[in-house]
């Protein structure tokens, strides 16, 4: 089954074309990528399949359910992980956690189940009950892809998802999603400006440019198509000029 079918969407925003007629899919229990340089569309794209924005044109299917229509059945299937989620500064990692936890199952086991997965996907020790404030940029991140995969979605949605983080903290984060998704079966669509670093963990991409798809597949049978040795020598190699 498909976790996301997308056909031909559009949007404008007064005359401006964001997206140009868009389509992908994406598989379910798999990881897929939509990578291309910012501003290219993939923003727009997740606000519209998480109905924060309406298509202008097109068809944006998730697990088989229109996302005009039956928008609340698919809300209760995902969760979203913006590219600029903010933190709580005067809580810790820990209560925060534990609120959304209780926002998503109330005070259940299935609350507590989700507050364990959550401190264990953030891997922050001891400093999990330190006050967020104190957390460096690449903790905070780690927190906000812990809420996003707690719940266990059978879709979570990651918008640049290691944005502005050091090598390590990419690493770890890139490791946990790899890891998550292949534990608990639940189908990631994340996007990246940075082509490089999905190509260990996506098994499909997308590239995305000025609201255009360039290209779509296995990123092994991209590479052998168009003779490069990674994903950025491709996109030059599609739009003759620089990322």
């Amino acid at each position: 089954m498909l976790a996301v079918h997308i056909v031909d969407l559009k949007k404008y925003f007064g005359d401006f074309p964001a997206l140009r007629g868009v389509s992908f899919n994406v598989e379910e229990g798999s990881i897929f990528g939509l990578i291309g340089p910012n501003g290219a569309g993939k923003t727009t794209t997740f606000r519209i399949i998480v109905g924060l924005l309406l298509p202008s044109s097109g068809t944006v299917e998730v697990f088989g359910k229109n996302v005009i229509e039956q928008l609340r059945e698919i809300r209760r299937m995902i969760s979203y992980l913006p590219e600029d989620a903010g933190s709580y500064r005067n809580i810790t990692g820990y209560e925060f956690l534990k609120m959304v936890s209780q926002i998503y199952f109330n005070k259940t086991s299935e609350a507590d189940d989700a507050l364990e997965l959550g401190i264990k996907l953030a891997d922050l020790g001891e400093r999990i009950y330190d006050k967020m404030k104190t957390y460096s940029k690449g903790m905070k991140r780690r927190i906000q892809v812990a809420r996003a995969l707690m719940v266990r979605p059978k879709l979570a949605i990651l918008d640049e998802p290691t944005a502005g983080l050091d090598v390590v903290y990419s690493k770890n984060i890139r490791d946990t999603i790899k890891v998550f998704s292949k534990e608990y079966g639940v189908t990631v669509l994340m996007s990246s400006h940075n082509m490089l670093e999905v190509e260990g963990i996506c098994e499909k991409i997308a590239i995305i440019d000025k609201g255009k798809i360039l290209v779509e597949g296995y990123v092994d049978e991209i590479l052998e198509k168009y003779s490069s040795r990674n994903l950025e020598e491709v996109f030059i190699k599609l739009t003759g000029g620089q990322l």
